[in-house]
């Protein structure tokens, strides 16, 4: 039962806009970024331009090639790749109560891989190339998906045996995540093993994780599966918020905690295996942005969601922008710098739950 609005104490009141003005100062920050990442690359643009030429007023015909046709569905990419992969990872958290739990970190990312490399690779649904700029070209989007999303839910369906069963510690479940994902990566390496030299090659470099080879098509695929799941997960929020005070207390307050638990799980490897498919594993975002946003804003996840959907496209659209400048002309693959960030995070999460 949810308080009348005239009920609310005003220190509540100042509670809750509080969190409302970070997030809307991180809605506005991440505007900005947008047309900064637009603006840099191997063709700096002035951010200004970048702006007139969005709202239709630009003057510069190469400059509208470029960001309509190359940097514009690049960002956005990032945007809502990150925005599901840190959505995910805070509802996984909640649902399994494991501060660990995240699409690569329980290994449901190197799942989806698996299964997308399979039907690349196997069942014809796209072609390897050598090329940088297009390593892998889908040619039946939902057959790869459709693909990853089946492996992601193998890994899914083990993860949730293993949270039933007595003594599960957050640690032993990060443990069988790191068995399961070594166990996938083995079935991706087998095919990689049979594969020619140039489907190897674009197969390796498909695997780092890169927002680059993302076009409009993928784009519109991608927004599709995740808007339809951060829908699902603010719609129950509640249930979230319930869960993490205790399976019983959420089951006294009429939460259907198996049924929340297992449809919260396969909108996460929902959202996972539609972004492997295309952009390959991106590690970390998943575990890093959740612990960050709660130190902010707390746990509440009215606020938690949106504010890791924000954090999680900051962090990817920035790790994206320095894989473009840090060794520039050459691209760095955006995997390699969220790992660079979340697997000391990752580590100290460990230590700090073995002191406590």
């Amino acid at each position: 039962m949810h308080l009348e609005e005239g009920t609310l104490s005003p220190l509540y009141k100042e509670y809750q806009a509080r969190k409302i003005l970070w997030l809307f100062s991180g809605g506005v920050l991440l505007c900005g970024v947008i047309v900064l990442s637009i603006s840099v690359g191997a063709v700096r643009i002035p951010p200004l331009d970048v702006l007139f030429t969005l709202l239709g007023r630009g003057d510069t015909k190469r400059w509208a090639i470029i960001i309509w046709n190359v940097r514009l569905p690049q960002t956005l990419v990032a945007v809502v790749a990150g925005a599901g992969l840190s959505v995910a990872g805070a509802v996984m958290q909640s649902i399994l109560r494991n501060p660990l739990g995240s699409p690569f970190t329980l290994g449901i990312s190197n799942a989806a891989a698996f299964g997308a490399a399979l039907s690349v690779m196997v069942l014809g649904a796209g072609r390897m190339l050598s090329s940088q700029s297009d390593a892998v070209s889908i040619l039946s989007p939902f057959a790869a998906t459709g693909a990853a999303f089946f492996s992601s839910l193998m890994a899914t369906g083990v993860i949730l045996l293993l949270s039933r069963t007595r003594g599960a510690t957050p640690e032993s479940m990060a443990l069988s995540g790191v068995a399961l994902a070594s166990l996938f990566t083995a079935g991706t390496m087998l095919l990689q093993y049979f594969a020619d030299d140039t489907q190897l090659a674009a197969m390796v470099f498909w695997t780092f994780g890169d927002v680059a080879r993302a076009g409009w098509r993928e784009l519109t695929i991608i927004t599709a599966f995740v808007f339809i799941s951060l829908l699902y997960f603010f719609a129950h929020r509640w249930d979230y918020n319930a869960i993490d005070a205790g399976e019983e207390t959420a089951m006294g307050l009429g939460v259907k905690v198996r049924q929340v638990r297992l449809f919260g799980m396969v909108f996460a490897s929902l959202i996972s295996s539609v972004i492997v498919a295309f952009v390959g594993v991106i590690g970390f975002v998943g575990l890093v942005c959740p612990h960050i946003v709660r130190r902010v804003i707390g746990d509440d996840y009215r606020f938690l969601i949106p504010g890791s959907a924000l954090l999680g496209s900051l962090l990817l659209l920035g790790a994206d922008m320095a894989a473009r400048l840090v060794l520039a002309p050459r691209v760095l693959p955006v995997s390699v710098l969220t790992s660079f960030l979340g697997a000391p995070l990752f580590i100290w999460l460990i230590t700090r739950r073995g002191r406590s």
